[in-house]
Order: structure tokens, then C-alpha cells, then sequence
């Protein structure tokens, strides 16, 4: 078949084809150009929106491929292949399927769909129906740490559990994220058969409601173990998020209206969980398909006897979401440039300066490029299951993940770097580019938990995920507004979109982008010849959840 071949796509291919630099190593450096080109390539229309298992994915997969062969890196995927096949489950709700109903003595009431309410698809089961009496349970967190326990002296055995998006404030960041992404798990593990999430003021301001409906026609993924069963998936039967409005009703002549648990909250209160009165009805139908979406992965074999043998991992993901929903929007391209055609151009780019290194690292780099991280961090946490290589010899992953290089960033936010010995990697690589490293300015995002590198934290694996800051290099340009702009307008739209990012914001930072790439070379190639693995810090949150006993402190 034949593609159209842009100018950013001829360039990608000229630079893959470069000669081996000979320059000294401690002077190798990214090249915006060759970044700029990977972009191009990656985020062009002719891709599609790379949505997993598409057309457009599997062609952003072949070219990462050969730019890892272009580089003389070994296979480390299937069959001695750059190719990991992750065999996903696609679930589709039927939408004129949904049905949602509650129950109060001789009241019964239905919601509307979407407007009151919206649910996804089942991967378990074509046809749901699901009846049960309701329990309340706050934020629906336990942790032992923190000395939360929303579930206490309530049996939800049976029973669907109504929680409140999002989490206590008071939280540190990176627990906090991590508690909120198991808020499912905990209530599966207590007999829950099924959750409803009620959106919250607090969530409107970051999330709003009317955003999640552009995704309705959005199939669920989940990987499938060697049975055919979804792997790592939730044991819950059903789920339904509810508009705050319309959840109202739910706590009428309960022991707490809603508008007093919302009061609550603005007064960083902990609301207390109770049994409630109604019960509901949740009813859907979902069509299944299997299809299959690669993993690329490749390996720079290190130079040391015995340390060759150990991997320190570097990901990104190559997908995006494909084509777009909204109807307003006559583009239906979401091209992801930022997220992640950024990230996976600067992954290239760190494995063609590693290719390039006159003497090879100690340990040997793992590059491994992810697919379906848009659908729950599926390609990730298939790997991190099903690693090709052993688990334990995984001693670090750095994480690529939507650098926004529309200004000259002059600080890093480094997430899990304070949690592992990794920290003062990271200092030390950024502090040879001038960049500082910054706080987690929005811990309500809960990012720490939204990529790939915490399918490896969960396996015990340090990480850390980079994040381009909010100050600018330019005094000319505000850094945090431009990232909270584009978060806002841009992030999961058609305009993640080299031309449209450039025309609002000027053209696209690709020297930012060798300053990151260098970073995050600087950080591997630090932990590949330092003699001792990194380390969980033994006050970690994570060192008590994940840790091994072979990188404890």
C-alpha cells in the first residue's frame, strides 16, 4: 500500500539513516530535528488518531520498529521479533441498552441516559442485570497508613456501594493518586457486586461532566490471559457514574442529604458511610470482539559481564484515541501530537544517542513502546505481567508520557522520583540541562497513576515519570497558563495538532524537546553503570505496598 509521505515523514526517514556520530560521548545530544520528524510522522492524519488495534496504530508500530532496527537494537519482543502481540478483549455498549432505575419503598424512579447518567460497557458478560440494595461509603478508601477506613462496620457483601469521586485533599500526591485508582478493587474485595460514582462539585472544576460524554461510543479494552479470560480486570458485575443532580434525589430521607455531604467536602470533611434505603436496577447490553494490538520492544545489550543481565526500561506509549465523537468538531482526527507522538519522538531519540555511545552502558536498555495506554495502561500492565524479560532483572523504568513543548521549560515535575533512590538521579540529570524539579502542581489530577510506568510500580519496579513544568525559559510566555490552556482545549481533541498547536501557541518547542530527551537519557545511562540498582527509600509509601526484598533500602 502507499502513503502519502509528508515532508516531516522524508525527514524521519533521512535521519534514520543517519552515520554513527563521532563525537565524543560525554558531548552526545538530541537533535530537534529529529524530533520534530518522529513527530510529524507520528501525529500526521494518515495515522489516524493510532487508536489501538487500528489501521493507523499497527502503521506507528511498524515505523518504531524500524527505526529500532535502523539502529542496530536487538529484538526483544515475540519470536525473537520487535513485536509483543497483547490480545485485547474490545467490549461495545449498545447505548439504547442503558437502563438505570432506583427503588424507595413505593417510589421508583429512572434515570436518563446520558444527561443523569452514563456507564460503559461489560467485559465480562454481553448482557448485565443487575438488582441490589445500596450502601454509602464516602470517598470509598481504606488505607492503613493514612488510617482510612470508609467500609468500616458496613457489610456491602452483595450489595452495590454509592462513593464520591475523587479524594480527600489532604493527601500527599502520589498515595493519593494511587488510592483513587484502587477505589474499585477495594470494593470488589469487601463482596461489593457493583459501584456508583456520584460526580462532585470539586470534580466539575478539573473534570467536568459534560467532557466524559464525548467518549460514550468509546469501547472498553481488556487483556486477556492465556484461558481467553480478561486478565487483572475488576470482579465488579456493573458501574454507573451519576450527575450530581440527579443523584440528589438518591439521598432524600436518608441519614445525610447530598447538598450536606457536598458542604462537607468544600470544609475538607470525611463523610461517613451508611446503609441507605433505595436499592437499584442497572440493565445494558455490550457486544464483545477480540482483536490483537503490538507492544514494540527492543533492547541495547549492555557491556557488563553480570549487569548485562539487568534492564533498566524505558517506555512510552504509541496510541491515542483515534477518531473523535463530538459532532460540533468537523475534524474528527485526534492526531496526538502531544500526547504522546512528543513522547514517542523523544523515546527514538534517546534510543538512536544510546545506539551511538562509543562504549555501551553496563546494564542493558530496554525500550519498550506500549500500546492501548488510552484504554487503562492495557499494554503496559500486559507487559509488566508478561515480561520478556525475567521481572527481577527490571531494575528501573523511566516513563514518556505528553511532554507539552509549547515553551522552553525551565523546571521538571518528577513523579516517584521522592519515593526511590531514583531522586537524586533525576536532580543530577536535570541540573546539567539548568532545569529545576518542581512540586506536583496539581495532585487533584492524580497523575501519578495515569501512565504506564505504575503497571511496573505495582510489580515492584522504581520509576519515574517526567512532566514539563510550569515556568518558562521566556519571560514572554507563562508557562502554567500555556499547559493549563492546552490541558483544557487541547488535551484528547482533534487540535492536538502540530498546525493548530502552532497557530495558537507559535511553533512547536522541539529544542525543549532535546532538552528532555537528554534529561531522560542522562537519567538511564546513570542508572545503567551505577553498581547498585535503585532502591525504594524505606519511608516510601510505595516500599510498603510494591517494594521487593532486592530493592529495599
Amino acid at each position: 500500500m502507499l502513503y502519502k509521505l509528508t515532508s516531516g515523514v522524508i525527514l524521519a526517514l533521512i535521519l534514520s539513516g543517519c552515520s554513527v556520530s563521532h563525537e565524543p560521548e560525554q558531548q552526545l545530544s538530541a537533535r530537534p530535528a529529529a524530533i520534530e520528524a518522529h513527530l510529524q510522522f507520528l501525529a500526521s492524519d494518515e495515522l489516524e488518531g493510532r487508536d489501538t488495534g487500528s489501521r493507523g496504530h499497527q502503521i506507528a508500530s511498524n515505523y518504531i520498529a524500524s527505526q529500532f532496527q535502523a539502529l542496530g537494537l536487538t529484538p526483544a519482543g515475540d519470536n525473537n521479533s520487535y513485536f509483543q502481540q497483547v490480545p485485547l478483549r474490545s467490549a461495545r455498549l449498545q447505548q439504547e441498552s442503558v437502563k438505570l432505575s432506583f427503588r424507595r419503598g413505593e417510589k421508583e424512579w429512572q434515570l436518563s441516559y446520558p444527561q443523569q447518567f452514563f456507564s460503559g460497557a461489560s467485559l465480562g458478560q454481553p448482557e448485565l442485570a443487575v438488582n441490589a440494595s445500596l450502601v454509602f461509603v464516602g470517598y470509598g478508601l481504606v488505607s492503613e497508613e493514612f488510617g482510612l477506613d470508609d467500609y468500616a462496620g458496613l457489610d456491602v457483601n452483595g450489595k452495590v456501594v454509592v462513593q464520591l469521586a475523587g479524594l480527600p485533599a489532604s493527601l500527599p500526591s502520589e498515595e493519593r493518586a494511587y488510592l483513587g485508582s484502587i477505589k474499585g478493587q477495594l470494593a470488589a474485595e469487601r463482596g461489593a457486586i457493583g459501584v456508583i460514582t456520584i460526580h462532585t462539585p470539586q470534580q466539575e472544576k478539573t473534570r467536568p461532566y459534560a467532557n466524559s460524554l464525548l467518549y460514550l461510543n468509546t469501547p472498553r479494552l481488556a487483556w486477556l490471559n492465556s484461558e481467553g479470560e480478561p486478565g487483572n480486570s475488576s470482579r465488579l458485575q456493573a458501574g454507573a457514574y451519576l450527575h450530581p443532580d440527579a443523584a440528589a434525589s438518591l439521598f432524600e430521607q436518608e441519614q445525610q442529604s447530598l447538598a450536606d455531604i457536598f458542604r462537607m467536602l468544600e470544609a475538607n470533611q470525611q463523610p461517613h458511610g451508611f446503609v441507605m434505603n433505595s436499592e437499584v436496577s442497572l440493565g445494558s447490553n455490550s457486544n464483545h470482539q477480540q482483536i490483537s494490538s503490538p507492544n514494540v520492544i527492543a533492547v541495547l545489550e549492555g557491556s557488563d559481564p553480570v549487569l548485562r543481565d539487568e534492564y533498566v526500561v524505558i517506555t512510552a506509549h504509541s496510541d491515542h484515541i483515534g477518531f473523535s465523537n463530538d459532532l460540533r468538531s468537523e475534524d474528527k482526527i485526534n492526531n496526538g501530537a502531544m500526547d504522546n507522538a512528543a513522547g514517542m519522538a523523544i523515546l527514538l531519540e534517546t534510543a538512536r544517542m544510546f545506539s551511538e555511545l562509543a562504549v555501551k552502558p553496563r546494564r542493558s536498555i530496554l525500550f519498550v513502546v506500549v500500546t492501548a495506554e488510552e484504554k487503562g495502561l492495557l499494554g503496559a500492565d500486559y507487559f509488566a505481567h508478561n515480561p520478556t524479560r525475567p521481572l527481577q532483572s527490571l531494575v528501573a523504568n523511566v516513563n514518556l508520557d505528553m511532554p507539552v513543548l509549547l515553551y522552553p521549560f525551565a523546571d521538571l515535575i518528577a513523579f516517584g522520583a521522592n519515593h526511590s533512590t531514583l531522586g537524586e538521579v533525576v536532580e543530577t540529570a536535570a541540573g546539567k540541562e539548568g532545569i529545576a524539579l518542581s512540586a506536583d502542581p496539581m495532585p487533584e489530577q492524580a497523575i501519578f497513576t495515569r501512565s504506564d510506568h505504575f503497571t511496573l510500580v505495582k510489580q515492584g519496579v522504581p520509576a519515574v515519570f517526567l512532566m514539563t513544568g510550569f515556568t518558562s525559559k521566556d519571560p514572554e510566555q507563562d508557562g502554567a497558563k500555556i499547559w493549563g490552556s492546552f490541558f483544557a482545549k487541547h488535551y484528547h481533541k482533534p487540535s492536538d495538532d502540530i498546525a493548530r498547536l502552532t497557530e495558537e501557541y507559535g511553533p512547536i518547542r522541539y529544542d525543549a524537546g532535546a532538552v528532555f530527551a537528554d534529561i531522560n537519557f542522562n537519567i538511564a545511562l546513570d542508572v545503567a553503570n551505577t553498581a547498585q540498582r535503585p532502591l525504594w527509600k524505606a519511608d516510601s509509601f510505595f516500599n510498603k505496598v510494591f517494594a521487593k526484598d532486592y530493592n529495599r533500602e
